[in-house]
C-alpha cells in the first residue's frame, strides 16, 4: 500500500491493527537482539544494545514526524537511515536477521509497489547474508525462513489492497445505487406531480371552467333581457344559479376527491341524459340524448371520461359551434363503449386549433387537447371530424376493461377408497 493510502484510511480498523501487531513486532524483535546480547555477554552486547535503541527510537519517532505523513522522499530518507541502523545491528548480531520481516512490512507501506518490491527483495538478500557471515556456512535453512517471511508480508500487503480496492468499488457502486435509487424516486415524484396537475387542469376545465362560462352567457342574457323582459331575466338568474350550486358541488368533490355528483345520483345514462337536458335548458339548442345497447356497469374512471368529454364538448358547442341542434350518442357494444356528440353548427379545421395556451385568449384552447388525454389515459381513441359550414362530430370509444379472473375453485377431496 501507497503512503497516500495509508494516510487517507489510517484508521480504518484492519489497518490500525496492522500497524499495532507491526509496532509490537518490531519492538520485540529488537529487544530479542539486546536481550541476547546481554544475557550471553557478547564483545559486542554494547555496540548491540546501542544499536538496538537506536533503530527503535528512529522507528518511533518516524511516524510523529509530520513530514513523512505527505513526502514520499522524506518517507524514503527516513526508511533509509532505518535500514542502514538495521544493517549495522545484522554486522553485531544474526539476531538482527528477524527484524527484516516487520521491516518488509514498512517498505510494502512506505513505497510504490514498483519500488517496494525490489527493497523488500534487498532486504531479504542483506538478512541471509548477515545470518551466513555469522554462521560462517549457508543452508537451505538460512535461506527459506528470510525469503518466506519477505513472500509472507507481499502476500498478505498484497491481499489487504486486494480487498481494500474490492470493498471501495463496493462502496462506489452502493453509492451509485443510492443516488440512482433518489434520482428515480424524484423522477417519480416529478412525473407523480405532473400528472395530478394535469388531471386537475382536466377536471377544472371540464368542470368548474366550463361552469363559470355558462353562468356568464346566462347573466349576459339575463342583462340583454332587462329592463323590457324581467320574467326571461329572471329565467336565466335561476339557472345561472343552479350552474352555481352545480359548480359548488364540483369544489367540493374536490376537497372530498369522490365522484362526479351526476354519476354518484346514478347511471351514465341517466347522468348524461341530466346533462343534456341541463345544457337545452341553460343554451336554447335542442339536444338529444339516447342509448344504443344494452348499458353495461363501467368502472368509475370510464364513466367520468364519459362524462367530462360530453360536458366538454357540448359545452365547445355552446360557446362556439353557433349549432341549433345537439345529437348525443352513448353506445355500449361487445368490447368497447363508445360517445358521439354530432351538431350542426358552423364547424372549424381541426388542424388548425392552437395549442393549449398559445390561443388569443389566455386560458382557452384546452377543451380538445384534454378530452385525448382523457381517452388515451384509459387507452381509448377520440377523433374529430369538422369543417367550416358542416358541423362538428365528436367521437370517443374505450376499451372495457380486461376482466379479473376468478380464482380457481379448491380441488374437490378425493374419494375414501
Amino acid at each position: 500500500m501507497t503512503q497516500e493510502a495509508v494516510t487517507a484510511h489510517s484508521l480504518t480498523p484492519v489497518l490500525w491493527i496492522l500497524r499495532v501487531c507491526l509496532h509490537l513486532m518490531v519492538a520485540a524483535m529488537l529487544a530479542l537482539a539486546a536481550v541476547r546480547a546481554v544475557v550471553d555477554r557478547t564483545q559486542d552486547a554494547p555496540a548491540v544494545l546501542a544499536a538496538a535503541v537506536a533503530l527503535f527510537a528512529l522507528y518511533v519517532a518516524g511516524p510523529r514526524l509530520p513530514r513523512l505523513r505527505t513526502s514520499t522522499g522524506a518517507a524514503a530518507l527516513w526508511l533509509a537511515a532505518v535500514l542502514l541502523i538495521w544493517l549495522v545491528l545484522l554486522a553485531l548480531t544474526p539476531d538482527g536477521v528477524w527484524v527484516a520481516f516487520p521491516l518488509s512490512f514498512v517498505q510494502l507501506h512506505l513505497l510504490p509497489l514498483r519500488w517496494a518490491l525490489p527493497a523488500v527483495a534487498a532486504t531479504t538478500l542483506a538478512a541471509i547474508a548477515g545470518f551466513g557471515r555469522h554462521a560462517h556456512t549457508l543452508n537451505v535453512g538460512m535461506v527459506f525462513g528470510p525469503v518466506l517471511g519477505a513472500a509472507v508480508a507481499v502476500a498478505v500487503v498484497l491481499g489487504y489492497e486486494a480487498l481494500y480496492r474490492e470493498s471501495e468499488q463496493r462502496r462506489r457502486l452502493i453509492e451509485e445505487l443510492t443516488a440512482t435509487r433518489g434520482e428515480l424516486a424524484d423522477a417519480e415524484h416529478a412525473a407523480g406531480v405532473l400528472a395530478e396537475r394535469e388531471r386537475l387542469a382536466r377536471e377544472i376545465h371540464d368542470t368548474l371552467a366550463q361552469g363559470l362560462s355558462s353562468i356568464q352567457l346566462l347573466l349576459r342574457a339575463a342583462e340583454r333581457a332587462l329592463p323590457e323582459r324581467p320574467g326571461s331575466a329572471l329565467g336565466h338568474v335561476r339557472q345561472a344559479r343552479t350552474a352555481a350550486v352545480d359548480n359548488l358541488a364540483e369544489a367540493r368533490r374536490f376537497v372530498r376527491a369522490l365522484s362526479p355528483p351526476d354519476l354518484e345520483a346514478g347511471s351514465l345514462p341517466a347522468a348524461l341524459e341530466r346533462l343534456c337536458a341541463t345544457t337545452a335548458g341553460a343554451s336554447g339548442l335542442a339536444v338529444h340524448c339516447q342509448v344504443s345497447g344494452a348499458p353495461t356497469a363501467l368502472p368509475t374512471p370510464h364513466e367520468v371520461a364519459l362524462l367530462r368529454i360530453a360536458q366538454s364538448a357540448l359545452a365547445n358547442t355552446v360557446g362556439h359551434a353557433a349549432a341549433g341542434r345537439v345529437e348525443l350518442t352513448l353506445s355500449y357494444m361487445d368490447t368497447e363503449v363508445a360517445l358521439d356528440i354530432v351538431d350542426d353548427g358552423t364547424g372549424f379545421v381541426p388542424a388548425e386549433v392552437p395549442a393549449p395556451g398559445s390561443a388569443a385568449v389566455p386560458g382557452t384552447g384546452f377543451g380538445l387537447a384534454a378530452m385525448r388525454a382523457r381517452a388515451r389515459a384509459l387507452q381509448g381513441t377520440l377523433v374529430v371530424e369538422s369543417a367550416p359550414g358542416e358541423g362538428t362530430a365528436v367521437a370517443v370509444t374505450l376499451p372495457f376493461p380486461a376482466p379479473t379472473p376468478a380464482p380457481a375453485p379448491d380441488a374437490a377431496p378425493e374419494a375414501a377408497s
